[in-house]
């Protein structure tokens, strides 16, 4: 593979990055980033609707980012990107605007969406000393139109990127939790992100049958801010809801409920308030969007040819992404299908691991890639 070389000036040699070191008016420095002479020439990106995740060959998950940035709305630049700037949801002054460019596992906003590519890639690419235009892999839903894609390659290639190729979301995410893609087994898997929830069937490096909804965990926390509202005529911010969910949120009861204390504005007396909630309350407001899912399994599965079904019920199903650390989520789809089903590990990163094994072992699972 070829490698364009782009000059930089000579500077010191790689620093380690250590704790801040105060400058000569006695304030803190952040730490240097630590560089490499290794180039990063192989990148995978999951560009997810809530996080951002770069992987680069031969060294692990190197970014791990909220897809959001922060837009002058007047000039239109770029304010932050990133945890910085998704510490401004909901916080913003008129004049700034913090917008997720990724809807629904998509491109909704096609030029943050390639400044905020260009940024993360220019945070991996400038941590080398040689720098190099890279062959990046990029995951995308496997519902994808042929307008989206265009979307994600367009927008690549405006961040410079040398060659990019295609993986569906839930093949990556199968190969990143060791199922044998490429065997004639059946093998299911359900990757549940911030904007979608893809469901395929996979058999000989292909997927068999799909389900692709456009149901995440933005949907829960949408439903959780309309409970609030509803119940304690209390408004949230979609921040304050995610923290619910991750804290309370549940698909089958818990032993024992738990409750939190929110804080919001009351929408009777529009003052803040201070509410307390229980773990009961939080399940019902998810019921509609987690039943969504369940009934996009069962599409799936009536789909699914009866060779591969059995393989199936032998097999079982695995669970990732974000969505999959909803507790009781694996046993709400055991008692609705009656089938085996088991979380990954890890399954935020499950989608960027196997495309990073993609990057490893091109002869084995190039099959998998498109353009």
């Amino acid at each position: 593979m070829t490698a364009t070389i782009e000059p930089t000036t000579p500077t010191a040699p790689a620093s380690l990055s250590g704790p801040a070191i105060p400058d000569e008016g006695g304030r803190r420095q952040a730490p240097r980033r630590r560089r490499t002479w290794r180039p990063a020439s192989e990148l995978a990106v999951d560009l997810g609707t809530a996080n951002t995740l770069v992987l680069v060959k031969g060294e692990g998950v190197v970014l791990n980012e909220p897809s959001v940035a922060a837009v002058d709305g007047a000039t239109g630049n770029i304010m932050g990107i990133g945890l910085e700037a998704k510490r401004m949801l909901g916080r913003t002054p008129d004049g700034i605007r913090a917008v997720r460019p990724m809807k629904d596992g998509v491109i909704a906003n096609f030029d943050v969406a390639e400044k905020m590519l260009r940024h993360f890639l220019r945070q991996v690419i400038d941590r080398s000393i040689l720098r190099v235009k890279p062959t990046v892999i990029v995951c995308v839903p496997s519902g994808i139109t042929e307008v989206e894609r265009r979307a994600v390659r367009d927008s690549a290639r405006s961040a410079g990127v040398k060659k990019l190729l295609m993986v569906a979301e839930p093949m990556a995410a199968a190969i990143g939790v060791g199922l044998p893609v490429e065997t004639p087994t059946g093998n299911m898997v359900i990757d549940i992100g911030g904007g979608t929830t893809n469901i395929a069937v996979i058999a000989l490096s292909g997927i068999v049958c799909d389900a692709s909804i456009r149901t995440g965990g933005d949907e829960l926390d949408q439903a959780i801010v309309q409970y609030m509202r509803k119940t304690y005529s209390l408004l949230v911010g979609e921040p304050t809801a995610e923290r619910i969910k991750i804290q309370l949120g549940s698909a089958v009861p818990l032993v024992p409920e738990e409750e939190m204390d929110v804080k919001g504005r009351d929408l009777v007396s529009g003052l803040p308030k201070t509410v307390r909630i229980d773990s009961s309350g939080v399940r019902d407001a998810m019921q509609e969007p987690l039943s969504r899912i369940v009934n996009a399994v069962r599409r799936a599965l009536e789909m699914t040819p009866p060779e591969l079904a059995s393989d199936i019920l032998e097999q079982g199903i695995v669970l990732t992404g974000g969505g999959a650390l909803i507790r009781g989520l694996d046993q709400l789809l055991i008692d609705e299908t009656g089938l085996p089903v088991r979380r990954d590990d890890d399954p935020l990163t499950s989608v960027v691991r196997g495309t990073g094994r993609i990057l490893d072992d091109p002869a084995r699972f190039g099959s998998v890639l498109t353009t």
